[in-house]
Formats: structure tokens, sequence, C-alpha cells
């Protein structure tokens, strides 16, 4: 016999909580076996999900790792994965506005952001090491370089998806030029647009944590990790995976995933009409 909610007793928001919480035990427990199992073989000591948390608590109590607190490390990454997003935002949205507009630049820069799309977030330490050198600034040139390409994908595919009746159904009414760019092709192009913004987000958060262990900042969560692994510090290391986890999941995984979803019920042209 299937086993099933009974949506009476159990709400539909109660039941996904419950359905997520049971995948976290789920995660929880293999990651317990597993370090079980690797302490057991290898002899060596992999934290386990207790020792994990245990460690944690300590950072967020203020315990120092690398010279700073733990609060200081989530803002040095967030600042660094904001400015290189909003870098990417900006060249995404003005490339995709442009493409959309202007025939003769999307055949002349059309393959750009595809051409991006083929490059590896960290095939990008040369050409940031060389342009920027050492430190924060060359992270946030491997996020923007690895999150405009999806994001500009997004608005110009959003754009040009945009059904042609309604185009002319715009313009039998009178709307200009600007007009029916600006209040018919944009909105319905929104939900391509935070589409392309969430994938954009979670690329450049991924190059984030790995741009930072191996261009050096002297701050930030994947700095930690890789300084953590110099003095076997492994506890410190899978509480900053568990951070990193935490909030690419809250920011990509709930905020945007949210704003996507309504997004999509106020503007997708594709959502079911009474």
């Amino acid at each position: 016999m299937a086993f099933s909610f009974d949506k009476r007793l159990c709400p539909g928001s109660l039941r996904g909580f419950l359905v997520a919480l049971a995948g976290l035990f789920v995660l929880l427990a293999v990651w317990q076996i597993v370090a079980i199992a690797i302490s057991t073989l290898r002899d060596v000591p992999f934290p386990t999900p207790l020792q994990t948390g245990r460690r944690l608590l300590e950072l967020l109590a203020g315990a120092r790792l690398n010279g700073h607190d733990i609060l200081t490390h989530v803002r040095a990454s967030l600042g660094r994965w904001l400015a290189g997003l909003g870098i990417a935002a900006t060249g995404g949205i003005a490339y995709g506005v442009l493409a959309a507009r202007f025939p003769l630049f999307e055949a002349a820069a059309g393959q750009i952001p595809r051409l991006f799309l083929l490059v590896p977030g960290l095939a990008w330490i040369p050409v940031a090491i060389l342009a920027f050198g050492i430190g924060p600034a060359a992270t946030v040139f491997m996020i923007a370089a690895t999150a405009f390409a999806p994001i500009a994908v997004g608005v110009l595919s959003g754009i040009r998806g945009v059904d042609p009746a309604l185009v002319r159904a715009a313009g039998m009414l009178g709307a200009g030029r600007n007009a029916l760019f600006f209040r018919v092709l944009l909105p319905a192009a929104l939900p391509m647009v935070i589409t392309g913004l969430r994938i954009g987000c979670g690329t450049g958060w991924r190059v984030l944590v790995a741009a930072e262990m191996v261009v050096g900042a002297g701050t930030g969560l994947g700095y930690s990790i890789i300084q953590a692994r110099w003095t076997l510090d492994y506890l410190s290391s899978f509480a900053c995976l568990v951070i990193i986890c935490a909030i690419g999941f809250f920011v990509e995984g709930v905020l945007l995933g949210r704003l996507e979803a309504v997004t999509v019920r106020r503007w997708s042209l594709d959502r079911e009409r009474p």
C-alpha cells in the first residue's frame, strides 16, 4: 500500500515541510554512515554531522577562524558575490535588450554569451590574475564573467519568445516602438529574465567559493576552507561547507525560487486563463 499524507490533516505547506525535513534526516544519516565508514577503513578523523554542528555553533558564538569571526568571512563572501552578480546582471540585461532591439548588434555580438557559457568558471583564473592580481577584484571578475552568460541568454530568449500575436495586437491598439518594447515585450519576457538571474546567482555563488580558494582574498568562506585544510582543521572546513550550502539554498532556492514562481503566475503568457 503506497504511503500518502491525509490532506485534511496535513495542509500542503506542512506536507512540504515534513518532506523536506525527512530529506534532511536522510542526508544526515548518509553523512553519518559515510563518516563512520571512512574513519574505520582509512583511519582518518572524518567529521560527523554532530561534530560539525558543534564546531558551527562555536564559530557562530565568536570563535576565530583565520584571524576573523565567521560573520566577517560571510560578509566578505556575500559582498564579492553581490558585486559580481550586479555587474553580470547589468551587462546581461543590457546585452539582451540591445540584441533584441537592434538586429545588427545581435548579428555582430550574438555568439558572445554562448561562448561564455562554454567556459568553466575556474578557467577564468589566468585572466583574472593577469588583469586584477591576487585579491577580491579577481574573485568579483570571475563571478561576473560566469554569471553574465545565463542572464544575457535569459533576457534575449525571453524577449524573442513573446507571442507575435501579442505584439501585433499591441501595435493595432496604437502602441509605439518604445511602448511596445517596454510595456509589452519586457513584461512578457520577465519570467525568463528571472530564470536567467536565478541561474546566474547559482553559478556565481559556486565560482565565488572556488575563486576564493585559488586567487586568495584574506577573508571569505572559500578562503577559510582552503586555509583550514592546511592546518588540518577539517571541522572548520565542514562547518564552512554547511554555511555555504545554507546561504546558497536560501538565496537561490527560497528567495529567487519564490520570486520566479510569483513572476510566472503574474506575467507568464502560458498560465491558465479563466
